[in-house]
C-alpha cells in the first residue's frame, strides 16, 4: 500500500483531512502486523480504535435479547353501557387522559356493513314532499351552464299521478326545478283533472311545448336570460283527453268558458302567464313560470278571444222581392240639362228629338222664335267661358 503522511498532506491540504489520512495509514500498518502474528496475537496487541469493526478484525458481540413486556389493553366497552360524554377541554391534559383502545376493538361487532359508505346528500323539503304518489319526477344532477343557465334541485317531470292513481303523461318529459314541478303537478291534480272529467273521460297527457333551454327571452340574441334557462318555466300547448281528443288552449273554436276557466286557474298559481294578445311570440301556447318579483308582483296577459263564425259572409245577401223600393234623391236642374243634351246627341239623325222630320224642323226654324225674345241674351263673358 503506497500511503505516507507526506503524500497525504499533498492530497488533502485541509487539516481535518490530513489528520484523517494519517490515522488511516496507522491503521493499515497495525493491520499488517496483526496478520503476521496470527489472529489471536493481533487481537491482543492491536489497540482498540473506533474503526476496528470496519476492517473485521474484532468479532461481533452478540446482542442481548430484548424482553418485550406485555402492555395491558383496556377491556372493550359493554354494549349496555351508557354513551360516553366528552370531558371539557381543560380535562384533556396528557397526564389525565387514558390510553384509547385500538380501532378494531372499539368497533362494535353488531355494526352494519354499510356504515362505511359516504352519507347521501340531504334532500330538500320540496324533494321530500314530491313523492311518487304525486308525480313521477326523478332527481337529476345540478346544471351549471354558461351565462347563469341551469339550477339546483332539478327533476325530470315524466308524469303526474292523480288521486285515483291514474297517470297524466308529460310529453315530452320536462326538466324543471322542484318547486316548478310541484306547482304544475298541483295545478293538474286540483284544477285540470276535474275540468277534463266532464269533457271526455278525464285528462291523459299534457302537451309540453318547451321546458329547460339555455336561451334568452323569446329566443332573441343578447336578451335577458329567460326563465326557461333557469329551468323555472313551462310552455303548455294543449291538453290530451282520454277519448283521444286534444284541447288547444289557444284555439278559438274551443268554448270560451273553458278557456276562461283555465285562465283563472293558472293566473292564481303562477307568477307569469303569457298567451295570445301578450306578444306574437305566445300566440300558439301558454307560458307559465314562477319568477320572484318585488312585492310578489304578477303578470297575467292572455286574451281569450271570441269564437269565429261558422261561415264567414263573403258577399252581401240578395235583396228580397218584398223589400220596399230604394229611395232615390231628386236630380238638380244642372243634371237635368246635362241629361237632355246627352239624349239629343244620341238621337237619330233622320228625326229631331221631338219626332218631326227635317223639313218640318226647318219650317219651324224659319218661323220667328218667340221664346228667344223672352230669354235673356247671354253675355260676352259666358260666351268666352263656353269656348273653353
Amino acid at each position: 500500500m503506497n500511503f505516507s503522511a507526506e503524500k497525504a498532506s499533498r492530497k488533502w491540504p485541509v487539516g481535518a483531512f490530513r489528520r484523517g489520512g494519517a490515522a488511516m495509514v496507522t491503521a493499515a500498518v497495525l493491520l499488517c502486523l496483526g496478520m503476521q502474528g496470527g489472529p489471536a496475537e493481533a487481537a491482543r496487541r492491536a489497540p482498540s480504535f473506533p474503526w476496528d469493526d470496519l476492517f473485521g478484525t474484532r468479532p461481533q458481540r452478540p446482542h442481548k435479547a430484548v424482553r418485550r413486556s406485555a402492555v395491558p389493553l383496556p377491556k372493550p366497552r359493554p354494549a349496555q353501557a351508557p354513551a360516553a360524554t366528552h370531558a371539557p377541554a381543560a380535562a384533556h391534559a396528557p397526564a389525565a387522559t387514558e390510553p384509547e383502545p385500538p380501532a378494531a376493538e372499539t368497533q362494535s361487532p353488531a355494526a352494519p356493513a354499510d356504515a362505511a359508505k359516504p352519507a347521501e346528500p340531504q334532500l330538500s323539503a320540496c324533494r321530500q314532499a314530491l313523492t311518487d304518489e304525486i308525480a313521477i319526477a326523478p332527481s337529476i344532477p345540478d346544471i351549471h351552464g354558461a351565462g347563469g343557465c341551469g339550477g339546483e334541485d332539478l327533476v325530470r317531470l315524466e308524469a303526474i299521478v292523480l288521486a285515483d292513481k291514474r297517470k297524466v303523461a308529460v310529453k315530452p318529459a320536462a326538466i324543471l326545478r322542484c318547486k316548478m314541478a310541484a306547482a304544475v303537478a298541483d295545478w293538474v291534480r286540483t284544477d285540470i283533472a276535474p275540468l277534463a272529467q266532464s269533457l271526455g273521460g278525464g285528462i291523459s297527457n299534457l302537451d309540453n311545448f318547451d321546458s329547460f333551454e339555455c336561451r334568452g327571452r323569446n329566443r332573441v340574441a343578447g336578451a335577458q336570460l329567460s326563465e326557461h334557462g333557469r329551468a323555472n318555466a313551462l310552455d303548455v300547448r294543449a291538453l290530451g283527453l282520454a277519448n283521444g281528443k286534444s284541447i288547444s288552449l289557444t284555439d278559438r273554436s274551443v268554448p270560451r268558458a273553458l278557456r276562461e276557466t283555465v285562465l283563472h286557474s293558472v293566473c292564481a298559481r303562477f307568477s307569469t302567464v303569457l298567451g295570445p294578445g301578450s306578444d306574437w311570440y305566445h300566440e300558439d301556447h301558454i307560458h307559465l313560470d314562477l319568477i320572484d318579483r318585488r312585492n310578489n308582483y304578477r303578470i297575467c296577459q292572455w286574451n281569450v278571444y271570441d269564437p269565429l263564425p261558422e261561415v264567414a259572409p263573403l258577399l252581401p245577401a240578395e235583396r228580397p222581392e218584398q223589400a220596399p223600393p230604394r229611395e232615390v234623391a231628386a236630380k238638380s236642374d244642372a243634371s237635368k240639362t246635362d241629361a237632355s243634351r246627352a239624349d239629343q246627341g244620341n238621337a237619330d239623325h233622320g228625326r229631331a228629338s221631338d219626332g218631326k222630320p227635317d223639313a218640318a224642323r226647318s219650317h219651324d226654324a224659319a218661323a220667328p222664335d218667340r221664346s228667344a225674345e223672352t230669354k235673356p241674351q247671354p253675355t260676352k263673358k259666358r260666351r268666352q267661358s263656353r269656348r273653353f
